[in-house]
């Protein structure tokens, strides 16, 4: 066939919406996958207003459920002969730090956003190898620097991060290039669907309320500068047309600054000392 194919997971809203309309722009056929097909109809509008309608086709693909994961691979490649690419945007937020959750917390933030990206990339591998193409995965800054109250969603994006720098090198030997990209604070429903009762919170937080509302209203303060999610997309179209993708990508001047104060942080001292101004250790 004369087009190339994409997979992309989490269109619903976001990024994922964002990076699908892109794509297609770009002339690739784009499998615009979520879990609930019922939530499709802002992407179907945005592909329409796009003019590249025709170049979106959605299918429902629950990233922790395998049988869902392997219909769906096996749908498109019935259809469409060949899968060029995977994008692995799916992901689920959380807000929370240990000592007030569950360990069920934590490993339901893991299933999503970590597991639900294993089983999506090792059934797509066999199809990339075939086509050699490419395995692209939205990670985020938190997954190089963790961040106050992020424990469980931190210590998943440092799990893909991980998995991903891994598996890039023994992926190239078979011709799939890996890529991840590392967004910032992005103006999405990302943050929405986190459904953040702050007061409760903060009534429940005990002695970690002080700490926690310095947290939200740093992060509010943040959010409110945000990348667009069309912003946040443009570096994934380009890993996916780039002659030689990088392995890792920022998305932003703040991301890449965000990420090189860790990078170059032999001690931890520097990342300890940002993060700390942002639940008011400084002020202690």
């Amino acid at each position: 066939m004369s087009y190339k194919t994409v997979v992309i997971t989490g269109t619903s809203s976001g990024i994922g919406l964002a990076a699908a309309v892109a794509a297609a722009r770009a002339g690739w056929h784009v499998v615009a996958t979520m879990r609930d097909p019922g939530k499709a109809e802002p992407l179907r509008e945005a592909a329409a207003d796009a003019g590249v309608a025709e170049r979106v086709q959605i299918k429902r693909l629950d990233v922790v459920d395998p049988e869902s994961v392997g219909a769906c691979l096996d749908e498109v490649i019935a259809e469409h002969g060949r899968l060029d690419a995977v994008v692995n945007n799916a992901g689920a937020g959380h807000v929370g730090t240990i000592e007030q959750g569950t360990v069920d917390d934590v490993r339901a933030v893991m299933e999503v956003n970590f597991f639900g990206v294993v089983l999506v990339s090792r059934a797509a591998l066999p199809h990339l190898r075939a086509g050699r193409g490419r395995l692209i995965t939205v990670t985020s800054v938190g997954g190089v620097i963790g961040q106050p109250f992020n424990e469980a969603y931190c210590a998943a994006k440092f799990a893909v991060e991980g998995f991903m720098e891994s598996l890039a090198p023994a992926a190239a030997t078979v011709g799939v290039d890996v890529t991840v990209v590392e967004p910032g604070a992005v103006a999405s429903e990302f943050v929405a669907n986190v459904r953040l009762d702050v007061p409760a919170m903060l009534e429940a937080a005990g002695p970690y309320a002080p700490a926690l509302q310095s947290y939200i209203e740093r992060t509010q303060t943040s959010f409110g500068g945000a990348q667009s999610p069309a912003e946040a997309a443009a570096p994934i179209i380009e890993a996916l047309t780039a002659d030689r993708p990088p392995f890792r990508v920022q998305t932003s001047e703040w991301a890449r600054d965000f990420v090189g104060a860790k990078l170059s942080d032999l001690d931890g001292s520097a990342v300890q000392a940002l993060t700390g101004d942002w639940v008011g250790r400084a002020m202690q």
